[in-house]
């Protein structure tokens, strides 16, 4: 049970909600006093003191010189999630839009929002239920935060004070089923709520889609490392590599916490093998094999700086404007200001792309190099007994090599684009929300890519006289782990199965669990 306060939510528990339906508490009475007090000092600032508050009872954007009576806040509400409802495209990932509701619960529970506690239980509600709204995953511009998206799950949240639930609700899926918001939500038992003032606002405006993927991302990014080393180890023992490239005093020389990780790492998987250093007029292995510390050393420490960013930003307040007390927390007051703005997560997000993407380049070069006569000391071509006429693992290359490639155009970083909106007064965007989706893709073609490099892997050493036999402590694991998944190829077959079988092997962890003691992050 993940119980929310605004303040210490984890990545961790973001993955537990989104993936594998934690439930969530119900708001403590802190949380719900806190909330309460920050809404009542909004209906009291437009009622009783005539305040002019930006988005409470004001146009929005470029509109915001336009004053709206108060007595229209609540239409104000509905009318911005209705005109945000503006996304297209495919719908998003499941565990994307059930992160995105926990984040904007999380931060609603802050408390510096100016909603009712009603407003964030009711996306409690709506996980716990699994109701998952239709989010199409186009659409946002990464500033004025992520307003589409957040819009097609506030539309199901929220109705129309005059129509009721006969009036447009958006789409979610429910029990297995797609059907209006209206549908799910009476299906589920849970009311939907009429917006007071400022509540459109609080629940379209902010980073949370960003966030909710860049969470996802960073613990998807940690996962592949720890299997792109396991990898890595499996083949420079199936080329026969060399030790030297990893050895402790010549990392500590490099003075990079990262290399110094990967390298202790990939020696402690193949320690005791009878593979490593067995060609004595060997001097040195090429780069894909010798450098690997140094190119997945800086992906780690990449990772580990994001991972502190998008912690901090999955317990952030990113609406606008925000409600804050004063030091005697007596009198409160409102500051407009630009916390919505994603340019740190779509830069964080550009930073997992670009590292990842790595991952998958020099994976891709020790798949080649083993696929090779000239290059792998004695396997067959393709690695097929029969080859010629088998083509034995040709085509998996052909794979890799595509998947590669397509990172290169993704990893092209998404916050260095803005067009200017709004009539230029939001003249300056992040794009993040393109990054977010461009991230997420690279991800995928990672995974690809790895499991390529585990059949590979697999395939060069069971060629290799007594190969598993003579595999090091660690790597004779996940030899096995793979061999489990997918057997050897004694003439060709369709390999598109066994690459999706250890793609989703993969993404589920398990074989990092099982050999966590060789694994040092």
């Amino acid at each position: 049970m993940i119980e929310l306060t605004g303040h210490n939510l984890t990545i961790e528990q973001l993955v537990a909600v989104a993936r594998h339906k934690e439930p969530v508490a119900a708001l403590n009475e802190t949380v719900c006093k806190r909330m309460q007090q920050s809404h009542e000092w909004v209906l009291d600032s437009i009622n009783g003191r005539g305040k002019i508050i930006y988005g409470v009872n004001t146009g929005f954007g470029s509109l915001a010189n336009k004053q709206i009576n108060a007595a229209d806040a609540q239409k104000l509400s509905r009318n911005l999630i209705v005109l945000c409802v503006c996304g297209i495209g495919k719908p998003l990932p499941e565990d994307v839009v059930r992160g995105i509701m926990l984040i904007r619960a999380n931060m609603l529970a802050k408390g510096n929002s100016g909603v009712r506690p009603a407003v964030a239980q009711t996306l409690i509600e709506m996980l716990n239920a699994g109701i998952t709204p239709l989010v199409p995953d186009k659409g946002s511009l990464g500033a004025s935060g992520d307003l589409a998206p957040l819009a097609h799950i506030a539309v199901i949240l929220s109705r129309d004070a005059e129509d009721g639930d006969g009036g447009f609700s958006g789409s979610a899926f429910y029990q297995g089923e797609q059907m209006s918001g209206a549908e799910a939500m009476q299906r589920a038992g849970i009311k939907r709520l009429i917006l007071e003032a400022k509540e459109g606002l609080a629940l379209s405006n902010g980073i949370d889609f960003m966030a909710a993927c860049g969470a996802l991302a960073v613990y998807d990014a940690e996962n592949l490392l720890s299997h792109a080393q396991m990898g890595a180890a499996l083949s420079l023992e199936a080329l026969l590599g060399l030790s030297a490239a990893f050895d402790a005093d010549l990392h500590t020389a490099s003075n990079q916490p990262g290399n110094q990780k990967i390298a202790a790492t990939i020696r402690s998987l193949f320690k005791g093998s009878q593979l490593i250093d067995s060609l004595p007029e060997k001097v040195q292995d090429a780069y894909s094999l010798r450098c690997t510390p140094q190119v997945l050393g800086p992906i780690m420490d990449t990772l580990e700086f994001v991972r502190q960013r998008f912690s901090a930003a999955i317990n952030a307040a990113t609406d606008n404007p925000l409600i804050f007390s004063s030091a005697n927390d007596e009198e409160m007051h409102a500051i407009s200001g630009g916390n919505f703005h994603g340019e740190g997560p779509a830069m964080w997000l550009d930073f997992i792309g670009i590292a990842v993407a790595e991952i998958a380049n020099i994976a891709e070069r020790r798949i080649f190099r083993m696929l090779t006569p000239e290059l792998n000391h004695g396997l067959p071509a393709m690695l097929i007994p029969s080859s010629g006429l088998d083509g034995g693992l040709m085509m998996v290359q052909y794979t890799a090599a595509a998947l590669v490639s397509d990172n290169k155009t993704l990893a092209h970083p998404d916050s260095v684009d803005s067009i200017p909106s709004c009539a230029n007064q939001e003249d300056h965007v992040s794009m993040g929300a393109n990054g977010a989706r461009h991230c997420l893709e690279i991800l995928e073609n990672v995974r690809f890519v790895l499991a390529a490099e585990f059949i590979t892997a697999a395939q060069a050493i069971d060629l290799r006289a007594e190969g598993p036999a003579r595999l090091g402590k660690g790597t004779v694991k996940i030899f096995s782990e793979i061999r489990r998944q997918v057997s050897f190829m004694e003439h060709d077959r369709p390999t598109t199965p066994d690459i999706e079988k250890l793609s989703n092997f993969i993404h589920a962890g398990s074989l990092t669990a099982k050999i966590s003691e060789y694994l040092l992050k």
